[in-house]
C-alpha cells in the first residue's frame, strides 16, 4: 500500500495548488503525510489484526488530529456514536488500497472494501468507489491488462472511462465525490508508463490532488510491481515510526502483488 501512500504525499502540496503539467519536482519542503495515508495505515491495521474498521479509524483520526479531515468526517470523529453519515465523498476510495492488496477473491475484495467503507461512506456511491479502487488493485495484482481492467471497472461499476486525460485536465476542478474523483484516477493509471509517471499523470488533472494520486498510486504499484527508490526513501522519511511499523507489517504479509 506504499504506492497509495507515496501518492498521497507527493501529491499533498498540490490539492489546494492544482498543477496542471506532470513537470514538477516531487517532494519539497511543504510536503506531507494527510488523512489519506493515516487512513490508509488505519484499514490496513484493521485488516492485520481482524478488526472491525470503525473503531480503529476513529482511534487513527483522534492520533493525527491534524491531518486535513473534511468537515462530516471530523464531526464524526468528535461524536459519541459511531454512526455512517451517508457520504458519497472520496474517502472510501482514498483508505481502501489494502484491500485490494489482501484479499485473493474479487468476491471478499468487494465484501471487505464495502465493509470498510459503510462505517462512514454508506452511500451508495460512497461504498462503489471504494470498491471500484480495490477492484482495479486485485485485478493488477492478478496480472489483468489495462483493457481488462478498464473494461471490468466499466461493467461492474458504470464509470465512464473513456474520456481521455487531456480531454479531463483542461476544465477539471475540486471535486471531492467517488463520482468525481475515482474514475479520474482510474484513467491516470490506465494512461501511465509506469509508476511515476502514473502519480504525474494523476496529479496533473488537477482537483483533489493527493487523494486522486492516492488512489492511483495503489492501483499502479500492483500493477507495476515495483516503486522506485527514490520515492520510496522520499515518503518514507516523512512518516513516524507508528505509520511504518504497520506498513512494514503489511508488506511483509502481503508482499507477493
Amino acid at each position: 500500500m506504499l504506492g497509495a501512500i507515496a501518492g498521497d504525499v507527493i501529491g499533498s502540496v498540490f490539492e489546494w495548488h492544482n498543477i496542471k503539467s506532470t513537470d514538477f519536482a516531487l517532494f519539497s519542503e511543504r510536503s506531507r503525510f494527510t488523512d489519506d495515508t493515516v487512513l490508509t495505515v488505519a484499514v490496513a491495521d484493521c485488516i492485520l489484526h481482524s478488526r472491525d474498521y470503525a473503531q480503529p479509524i476513529r482511534d487513527y483520526g483522534l492520533r493525527y488530529p491534524q491531518a486535513g479531515y473534511g468537515s462530516m468526517f471530523r464531526k464524526w470523529l468528535e461524536s459519541d456514536e459511531l454512526t455512517p453519515y451517508n457520504s458519497f465523498g472520496n474517502g472510501s476510495a482514498m483508505r481502501v488500497s489494502p484491500v485490494g492488496f489482501a484479499f485473493d477473491s474479487l468476491e471478499k475484495v468487494m465484501e471487505e472494501a464495502e465493509k470498510s467503507a459503510a462505517v462512514t461512506h454508506n452511500h451508495p456511491e460512497g461504498i462503489k468507489g471504494a470498491q471500484a479502487a480495490a477492484s482495479a488493485i486485485f485485478w493488477a495484482r492478478q496480472g489483468e491488462n489495462k483493457s481488462y481492467i478498464k473494461k471490468q471497472v466499466e461493467s461492474l461499476f458504470s464509470y465512464d472511462l473513456s474520456p481521455t486525460l487531456d480531454e479531463i485536465r483542461p476544465t477539471y476542478t475540486f471535486d471531492v465525490s467517488c463520482q468525481g474523483s475515482v474514475p479520474q484516477a482510474i484513467t491516470a493509471f490506465l494512461e501511465s508508463e509506469g509508476y511515476e509517471d502514473a502519480i504525474r499523470k494523476a496529479i496533473s488533472i488537477g482537483g483533489d490532488s493527493d487523494t486522486i494520486a492516492c488512489i492511483t498510486g495503489g492501483i499502479a504499484q500492483a500493477y507495476y510491481k515495483v516503486i522506485p527508490e527514490h520515492i520510496i526513501l522520499g515518503v518514507r522519511g516523512l512518516l513516524d515510526q507508528n505509520l511504518l511499523k504497520v506498513i512494514d507489517e503489511f508488506a511483509d504479509k502481503f508482499a507477493s502483488f
